[in-house]
């Protein structure tokens, strides 16, 4: 059993997918005025520069897009002045603009509009079904200008669910078209929902039973977006309580953990995941895994519970670039082919490409995962400045929002006027620089807020105080009431 949790906090959305109540992808993206992979712009071509066979794009953003240029892209005609349509395909990092492409596609639940070519395309998941791809070659409505991705939902459903879909993406294509032709100026012409649409159309499934989701204009757009699907049988729920969606359903206590760099295995085992400039490093170790009987068992056990741990990992945390996992050593070509098996299931249903590449010399996996969005960290720390090191913390912005759902839960319980909280002294600063902002962040205008900053506090700690004896013991403590 599949539940999807949508929690909206301002400009920041949240997506957290369990299955048999175990998190098993998370998406957190911040909802900006920058360009997002899938958006389709009008662009006019700046400048264009043939050594690195290159152009960039005016689309109406702060920053020029860049495009390559090749023949096999249908793009090398090009030149300085030309009205083009693009799609993003990376959002722009630091002082990079957005990279684009003018091979644009409309994707929907079963199929995905595609100008590439003009053919019907299969995903690569479902090559080896030719009854299935017989089947719809002799029955799908396909328009002559554009070409037809089938996507694997498309299994699951009738001709006729395909073949309505493909007429509404083909309408979107053609109104995306018109508002090109008849636009003066670059600027964005579709966004297929947003983050939201874009993830929904990934993550539902016929294992999907619950979405449950805290913005009304969220619940009226996934209402729209399961309708009359016929392979989807959803439970949709609106959640109305105070106290955010995560922390209610104890979502916010898993993200945070992902904070750990070593994650424990079943048999006593563990991987230690570090990030370096270039990549990340996962690092497997038998640790306390003392059950089988001989050291190659050890080793072979270990790095088998590593593996399926690793898949799930990448795709909680939202890992992506080069991943370079250190498998315990094994020479035996078998256990190296179970290990890749393994690695190779755990990714079967990720979204988003990913390679994995043989053992080296060195028993080094390298994984390349397309990147798409930040990694969990990005949102959930910074830096910290508080000793000149390059050291990191969670954000101040978001260890507010949990001290928050703290208050709120024990105002279910207790009339209190009088709150302890115990916090990091590398909040210290951002707390009494301005203690009233602060206040506010936590929604304690109401009560009198006492505040003890303590060395190396790995968390922190919300308590009420509901004796006067309390009070006076730390009335030193006192910053606001």
């Amino acid at each position: 059993m599949e539940e999807v949790f949508i929690e909206r906090q301002k400009n920041i959305l949240r997506i957290a997918l369990k299955e048999n109540n175990e998190l098993k992808e998370c998406f957190i993206e911040e909802e900006s005025l920058e360009p997002s992979p899938g958006e389709i712009y009008k662009g006019v071509i700046k400048n264009i520069v043939p050594a690195i066979k290159c152009a960039f794009i005016d689309i109406g953003c702060e920053k020029n897009a860049y495009m390559y240029i090749h023949e096999r892209y249908g793009n090398s005609q090009v030149k300085n002045g030309d009205e083009v349509l693009v799609e993003i395909m990376k959002e722009p990092i630091l002082d990079k603009g957005p990279k684009v492409t003018s091979q644009i596609s409309v994707p929907g639940r079963y199929v995905v509009i595609i100008t590439y070519n003009k053919n019907i395309n299969f995903s690569k998941k479902i090559d080896d079904n030719d009854n299935f791809k017989e089947y719809i070659m002799s029955h799908l409505n396909k328009p002559d200008d554009v070409g037809i991705m089938i996507r694997t939902n498309a299994l699951n459903v009738e001709i006729n669910d395909i073949n309505k879909e493909i007429e509404e993406l083909y309408s979107i294509y053609k109104n995306i078209v018109k508002q090109g032709c008849y636009s003066i100026k670059p600027k964005l012409l579709y966004d297929g929902g947003g983050s939201l649409g874009r993830i929904l159309k990934d993550i539902l499934n016929e294992n999907t039973e619950k979405v449950i989701c805290d913005n009304k204009e969220d619940y009226d757009f996934i209402s729209e977006f399961i309708k009359n699907k016929s392979d989807l049988n959803i439970e949709l729920t609106m959640y109305f309580e105070e106290e955010n969606l995560f922390s209610y359903y104890n979502i916010e206590r898993e993200i945070l953990s992902l904070r750990n760099s070593k994650v424990v295995l079943p048999g006593g085992g563990n991987i230690v995941i570090d990030k370096t400039e270039a990549m990340y490093v996962i690092d497997v170790n038998s640790a306390k895994n003392i059950k089988e009987t001989s050291i190659d068992k050890t080793a072979l056990n270990t790095n088998l519970e590593a593996a399926k741990e690793i898949c799930r990992q990448v795709m909680i945390r939202n890992l992506s670039g080069i991943i370079i996992i250190d498998f315990i050593d094994v020479n035996n070509y078998n256990s190296k082919k179970k290990i890749m098996n393994v690695l190779k299931d755990g990714f079967r249903e990720d979204k988003k490409k990913t390679v994995i590449y043989p053992f080296t010399q060195l028993n080094l996996v390298q994984i390349a995962r397309k990147r798409r969005g930040k990694s969990i960290y990005d949102y959930i720390e910074e830096d910290c400045n508080l000793c000149k090191g390059k050291g990191k913390r969670i954000k101040f912005i978001y260890i507010s929002s949990l001290i928050k759902n703290e208050i709120i839960k024990m105002n279910r319980s207790y009339n209190i006027d009088d709150i302890y909280i115990e916090v990091n002294e590398i909040y210290q600063k951002d707390i009494l620089g301005d203690v009233l902002s602060f206040i506010k962040l936590i929604n304690a205008l109401d009560k009198k807020v006492y505040v003890n900053f303590m060395e190396n506090l790995e968390n922190f700690k919300v308590e009420p105080l509901l004796f006067n004896s309390q009070v006076k013991k730390i009335e030193n403590l006192k910053i606001y009431g």
